[in-house]
């Protein structure tokens, strides 16, 4: 018999269980993601629904709901997103992964007690349970792997494939990583490292700070997209998996990547800045992406995740720095799911007129 599961229903065994054995993981599909979004309560509303299938855990879908503290802007911007793609097992369903999906449009969010290992328990704010086939704009799923096999099951569900590329880095071995980063990378970082720029791998909460405002400054005069917050960070930082790789010159940070790692399979870079430019032959974003690369490499993780490089039909900058490192391109794309087409369309034109904004 298929059950779908809300948060309070989801056994914490079995959801490592299939962490730790799915085609389809990534650590944004974990326990500890889920902790993550649910401490970051006043930017996100968590949410996670699972397909069990005569009491085995088949599939599993984490992601959030985007809470701006304005009504208005949270009336044009909500949005669920789901990054990584849902966690599904090897021999799931088109059944089991149709029932999933059908409960991420309809079901309620719960917010409720983390169940965790022995006596751990750690709270979750309270929040007012929302319905996501009334609350987001659309929901889109962020893939990190290949669901082309599931491609027809999410039309059928509503939700339509969208081109997005990303790169891969092999990280099996320190060897592997110098072998194929190319050769511009390599004299970039060979002349930072030249002139005095140290890696700082256990940062303390200060130096995060100066590397928040080097991030905040690049996303209000460049990204022009909405970044999180000083907390969110924070939190990260506190977590278990999460690494703050920087980098210092002269008793100052100048960059850095922030990641987020699954032991064992993958380590993704989920922000990555510096500031390039500034000082002569210092390049503290390529040094920072190249610590953050040979940092999955000796500790055990397979494949460092860029976490996407834009649409295949777009000029893309950001493409063109990534593709530098020695990672395979890939596209795994994502899955939208538009609930309101004309607060989608609305959108949309509002983030192109931002980005232009002078």
């Amino acid at each position: 018999m298929t059950r779908i599961l809300t948060y309070s229903d989801i056994d914490p065994a079995a959801w490592q269980s299939l962490v730790e054995q799915s085609p389809y993981a990534t650590w944004f599909q974990t326990p500890e993601a889920y902790r993550f979004y649910a401490s970051n309560s006043e930017e996100m509303i968590p949410f996670v629904f699972g397909v069990e299938e005569d009491e085995h855990l088949k599939a599993i879908c984490v992601g959030y709901i985007t809470k701006e503290k304005s009504a208005f802007k949270q009336f044009f911007t909500r949005r669920a997103i789901i990054i990584g793609g849902p966690l599904l097992a090897e021999d799931a369903t088109d059944a089991e992964v149709a029932a999933l999906l059908k409960a991420v449009k309809e079901c309620k969010v719960e917010s409720l007690k983390f169940k965790g290992t022995e006596d751990s328990v750690a709270e979750i704010p309270a929040s007012t349970p929302y319905t996501l086939h009334s609350t987001p704009i659309y929901i889109e799923t962020r893939n990190f792997h290949d669901y082309s096999r599931w491609k027809s099951v999410f039309e059928a569900n509503g939700f339509t494939y969208q081109a997005h590329l990303n790169f891969h880095v092999d990280t099996s071995s320190v060897e592997v990583v110098e072998k194929n980063l190319g050769k511009s990378r390599k004299r970039d970082i060979r002349t930072t490292i030249r002139d005095g720029v140290t890696p700082v791998l256990s940062p303390t909460i200060e130096q995060v700070r100066e590397y928040y405002a080097i991030l905040k400054d690049l996303y209000t005069t460049k990204v022009k997209t909405p970044l999180f917050s000083w907390h969110f960070f924070e939190q990260l930082y506190h977590t278990a998996h999460g690494r703050f790789i920087l980098t210092e010159y002269q008793g100052k940070i100048i960059g850095g990547t922030v990641c987020v790692m699954l032991p064992g399979k993958a380590l993704y870079e989920w922000f990555v800045c510096g500031e390039d430019g500034v000082y002569e032959h210092i390049f503290p974003s390529s040094y920072a992406t190249y610590l953050g690369i040979r940092y999955a490499a000796e500790n055990g993780c397979q494949i460092f995740d860029m976490m996407g490089a834009g649409k295949p039909e777009e000029a893309y900058g950001v493409r063109d720095f990534k593709a530098r490192f020695g990672g395979e391109q890939v596209e795994h794309g994502r899955f939208i799911c538009i609930r309101k087409s004309l607060l989608y369309k609305i959108g949309e034109l509002g983030v192109y007129l931002l980005k232009f904004k002078k």
